[in-house]
Parts: structure tokens; sequence; C-alpha cells
């Protein structure tokens, strides 16, 4: 009767165990959980396309002082991230399991992991800003700016962080309407900052009137600025939602360590951790050699790279869906319910991403073009767009078998196969062309591809042979 009540009053979609779930309700299922996290990632990818596009205005440099640094981003966010899904994935399955008991409990030490992680990326990215910008290979004349840009930008790490682990953990419950009106407000924050800071004081003609603008004239610091203060405030935001959730706040939990708990949290986010971090260190690698090769290449690979992330917003959104499904399925021990998830997602993942891959081969120079007004910048720009364009539905499959893996705690096939196809594909691949034989941008991103293939068919083999359901593997073995 406990568990009834308490699958009652979850936001998350919960199936009886054995019944049959129709296409029409699954999809309904699925679509429920990944809307909110898609236009969350929809407005993230917008504001950074807004910060792209003012930065731009300020020059060529200032646009390099920014990206050059960018792939650090994925490099501590990721690992974060990475940290965050073994706790997602332990919840949703205590939630499939009705043990919301222990759900509770994992939230507590959520908030332990918050304080230590935060620190100590605080301390790590504050210390390294001023170096930063020469290990990468950037350009002498704006490695300053460069160091400055990331040390206003990494200093409220403690506030990211939250922001990361707590927002999967209302995810894992079904709650992803919160993660992502929190994301919308800070998006907006950042946006009106960036106007304030970024440019000085202005006389500008709206509607036929002159108006004052006023501003700040920071340029690329004050974008720094406007976002470190947009990311403060998502962190205090999203705290709250969850310290006023009605299931899984932490409030009376302990906080000091308790390995019942964290031992299988753990279990899943360090090969995860591992993963993004070899995976993220391999994007530094990759972009440092990218900047060696001159400010054009660097300035289109950055604009590029901005322009894809929205394409691959329906392939991230589904990712997270997939993770709750499957781990709350997995909880219920429900092998059915598993087998109809993937016969239900993995259609409906690669048709979305033909869908934006065909659309991204169409409108590459466009994008491009608002980003910049460098001729050869947009012409390299979006040669390289519509050449990962192709992959695009390839990249999709993986990303969701890899949910898959992800929720059900299945994260060590993941991370072999992320390394080998980073470093082996992309990372060799892209010295070899580029610094012993002198080849260019496109170059490099025909690696890129290659370690998105490669993925695919790693991905593939594991599904196909079930490898990725802990359910099907145990039917089998009974």
């Amino acid at each position: 009767m406990e568990k009834a009540e308490n699958n009652k009053n979850l936001k998350l979609p919960v199936v009886e165990k054995g019944r049959k779930i129709l296409n029409k309700e699954m999809i309904g299922i699925i679509l429920s959980l990944a809307w909110p996290t898609m236009l969350e990632q929809l407005m993230q990818t917008t504001v950074q396309y807004i910060d792209t596009a003012m930065v731009g205005t300020l020059g060529t440099d200032a646009m390099a002082a920014v990206g050059s640094t960018g792939t650090i981003n994925w490099l501590v966010s990721g690992s974060i991230g990475a940290l965050s899904i073994g706790f997602l994935s332990y919840i949703a399955k205590a939630c499939g399991a009705g043990d919301l008991k222990n759900a509770k409990r994992a939230a507590g030490q959520a908030v332990l992991m918050v304080v230590v992680v935060g620190s100590f990326f605080t301390l790590i990215t504050v210390g390294v800003s001023s170096y930063l910008p020469t290990w990468m290979q950037v350009e002498e004349g704006i490695r300053r700016l460069a160091g400055n840009y990331f040390l206003i930008l990494y200093a409220p790490m403690l506030f990211r962080t939250a922001t990361i682990i707590f927002g999967n953990i209302l995810r894992a419950v079904g709650d992803t309407k919160t993660p992502m009106k929190i994301g919308i407000l800070v998006n907006g924050i950042n946006v009106i900052l960036n106007f304030l800071f970024i440019y000085p004081v202005r006389e500008v003609e709206i509607m036929g009137k002159n108006m004052i603008l006023y501003g700040t004239g920071w340029g690329v610091l004050g974008a720094a600025a406007a976002s470190a203060i947009a990311f403060c405030t998502g962190g205090i935001l999203i705290t709250a939602a969850v310290f006023r959730h009605p299931l899984i706040s932490p409030k009376g939990q302990k906080v000091k360590p308790q390995w019942d708990i964290l031992q299988p949290c753990l279990k899943v986010a360090i090969p995860n951790m591992l993963q993004r971090f070899g995976t993220s260190l391999g994007y530094v690698f990759f972009a440092a050699m990218i900047n060696s090769v001159g400010e054009v290449a660097t300035a289109a690979h950055t604009i590029a790279n901005t322009v894809e992330s929205l394409f691959y917003i329906p392939a991230y959104g589904m990712q997270t869906a997939a993770a709750t499904l499957a781990g709350n399925a997995y909880g219920a021990r429900d092998r059915e319910k598993m087998k109809h998830l993937s016969n239900m997602f993995i259609p409906i993942e690669v048709t979305l991403m033909f869908i934006t891959g065909s659309a991204l081969f169409a409108v590459a120079p466009a994008f491009m073009d608002i980003f910049s007004d460098h001729e050869e910048v947009i012409a390299l720009g979006a040669t390289v767009l519509r050449m990962v364009a192709v992959s695009e539905p390839f990249y999709g499959f993986s990303i969701i078998v890899e949910g898959f893996m992800q929720g059900v705690g299945k994260t060590k096939e993941p991370f072999i196969y992320n390394i080998i196809g980073m470093w082996g594909i992309r990372i060799v691949g892209t010295f070899i062309c580029t610094q012993w034989l002198g080849m260019g941008l496109v170059s490099a991103w025909a690696c890129m591809i290659l370690h998105n293939l490669l993925l695919f068919s790693m991905f593939l083999i594991s599904y196909l042979k079930g490898r990725w359901n802990p359910l099907h593997e145990r039917k089998h073995r009974d």
C-alpha cells in the first residue's frame, strides 16, 4: 500500500509491472520526460548563440579568446555531470522499487558531493586560469584576456556543481520541469546582463526615437561576469527546489559519508567520470591542435561547435528520459518494459536525428553567417558542419543506448568505447593530419566523424547482443 501511494506522488510515469504498454502510451511517457529537458537545452543553446554573436561583434580576437578555452567546460562540467549520473541511476532504480527512504538518503549524500566536488573544482580552475591559455596554445596576444575570462567564468564552480547534480536528482524522479524553469530564468538573466556588461553606454534609435542604453563596456570580461552571476542564481534556485521537494528533500539526512549509499552510486559514477574526463581531456587536446592551425581555424571551429550544439538537443533530451525510464524499469525488475522502451526509443531518436542532420546540412552557411562576417571563417565552418550532419543519426543511436546503460548502472562499457574512439581515432588521427601532414580543420573534423561512426558500431553490437540490459542477461543465465 505504501509503495502504491509513493508511486502516485512520483512525477515519474510509473507503469505497473506486467501490464502491456501501448505504443501510443509509451510515446507519451517518453515525450513527457524528454520535452522539458529539450526545451531547457534549447534555451541554453540559444543563449550560447547570443553570447557568441555578441562577443563576435568585438572582433576575431575576442571570439578566439572565448573559444580557445571553451573545451575546458566540457572537461569540468562533463566530469560533474558524470558523477550526477550515479545518483540519477540509484534514485531512479530506488523509485522503481518503491524505496523512497533510500532515495532520500541518496539525495542527502548528493549534498555532500556538491560541497566536496564543487570546492575541488573551484580551487583547480581558479588555480590554473593564468596558465591555461599557454597550455592551450592560444596566440600570445590574447592569452591574458583568455585567462581573465576563464577565471571569472569558473569562480562560481560550487553553484555550477549544485545546478548539475541537483538537476539530475530532480530528473531521476521524473521532475524535468523544475530544472527547465530554472534554466530558462538563468539564461534570461545571462542575456540581460550581457547587454549591460559587454557594451559601453551608447545611443540607439528605437521606433524613430533616440535612446541611451547604459553599459559598463567590459567586453569579453563582461560576458564572463554575466554568466558567473547567472550561474550563482541557478545554483541557489535549484538547491532550494531540491530541499523543498516532497519526496527526496535531503532535510534531516546525514551529510557525513554513508557508504552503503555512496558505494553503488560511485560504482556507476566513477567509470562514467573517467569516460567524461578522458573524452573531455581529448577535446582539450583536439582544440589545442586546432588552435595551432591558426586564428581562422579556431574561430570557425568555435562557431561550428556552437551551431552544432543546437542540433544535438533532441539526442541529449531523449538520453535523459532513456536513463530515467530504464533505471525505473530495472528497479521494478520489469523485463517487458525494458524491451518495450528500447523498441520505442531508438526509432524515435534516429528519426529525430535524421531530421536535425538534414536541417543542419541545409542551413550551415546561414548559421555561420550569423556569427561571423569573415568569409573564410564562414566557408570553413559551413564545410565541417555539412560533413558532421551526415553522421547525426548514427551518433543519436549511440547516445540512446548509452542512456539506457547509464540508467541501469552499466557504465564500464561506454567508458571503454568512448576512450577507444576519442584517443584511438580522433586524437591520433588529428595529430597525424594537423601536426605531421600540415592539414587543416577539415581533416580534424573528418577524424571526429570517424570517431562517431566507431561509437555507433560498438554500441550497435552491444545492443544487438543485449549487453546493455541486465535483465536480458539474467534471463539467459536463468
